[in-house]
């Protein structure tokens, strides 16, 4: 078994907390970083299914990508979810660590793990943030852009997404312009709101994102942008096997890891 520490050393060897927005908090968030770890759960979310899953079977740490703590709380108690939440981890020493903004940055992370599922090339940051640490030059940032394969219409770009994020559905904004037959697109994960400037001044024809506002996406429509919302969850679940992954390749035989099971938290009824 490792330390907590040191299994939180492996993973910002991945997703180094340089890399995350001034706004964001990633680490270490519950927990002692001394606790022996031998049973690890990855999730997207610490909700309060993911830790009952990690009580049930005796998990010592979770790795979620969203962290569970995000703003300042001011007590810890039971008077709210996430209150309760810190409590059933410390009762249980389990301990809390999640990469948000970091892993969605880092060369190999979320930006670029989206744009591989698409099958882009030559991909370049959506939003540059920063350099790549590694050396200091290449620029990184939130999303991509880059070619397809092949040029597409928004519905064969929307079945795609469908296909390769293996989701029930997709909410597209723009789908009656026959004019768009493009190859060249950008994807960001996560709440894309934000990302539609970066879009549209990209030249991309189509954004993949989430949580798009009616607003916000008959407003990009208007400015020649479909956009294709593919949730919040349905775009970074990715994030669970590949951190999955990344940590049995590192720890071998020193861990027990689990997937949190897909769990899309929005319906169509």
């Amino acid at each position: 078994m490792r330390r907590c520490s040191e299994i939180v050393e492996i993973l910002e060897g991945l997703a180094p907390r340089d890399y995350a927005c001034e706004w964001d908090n990633p680490g270490l968030l519950v927990g002692r970083g001394t606790k022996e770890v031998g049973k690890i759960l990855v999730a997207l979310d610490v909700t309060d299914e993911v830790i009952d899953m990690a009580v049930d079977r005796g998990a010592d740490m979770i790795v979620s990508h969203h962290p569970l703590i995000f703003r300042g709380i001011k007590s810890v108690n039971d008077g709210d979810f996430i209150g309760r939440r810190i409590l059933r981890l410390i009762q249980h020493d389990i301990s809390c660590f999640a990469m948000h903004t970091n892993f969605d940055i880092a060369p190999g992370g979320m930006a670029d793990l989206a744009a591989e599922y698409l099958g882009l090339s030559d991909g370049k940051p959506l939003e540059v943030t920063g350099v790549d640490l590694r050396n200091g030059t290449e620029p990184v940032g939130i999303g991509k852009t880059g070619y397809l394969k092949k040029s597409v219409t928004v519905e064969q770009a929307a079945r795609l997404v469908k296909e390769k994020f293996n989701l029930p559905y997709v909410v597209v904004y723009g789908a009656d312009q026959k004019e768009i037959n493009t190859d060249f697109i950008a994807v960001s994960p996560g709440s894309g709101s934000s990302m539609i400037s970066h879009g549209l001044k990209a030249g991309a024809q189509i954004l993949v994102t989430g949580d798009i506002g009616h607003h916000e996406g008959i407003d990009a429509a208007a400015n020649g942008m479909a956009v294709i919302d593919a949730g919040h969850y349905g775009l970074e679940h990715i994030f669970i096997p590949f951190v999955t992954g990344y940590l049995r390749e590192h720890l071998g035989q020193e861990a027990k890891i689990w997937e949190m099971p897909p769990a899309f938290p929005a319906s169509v009824l």
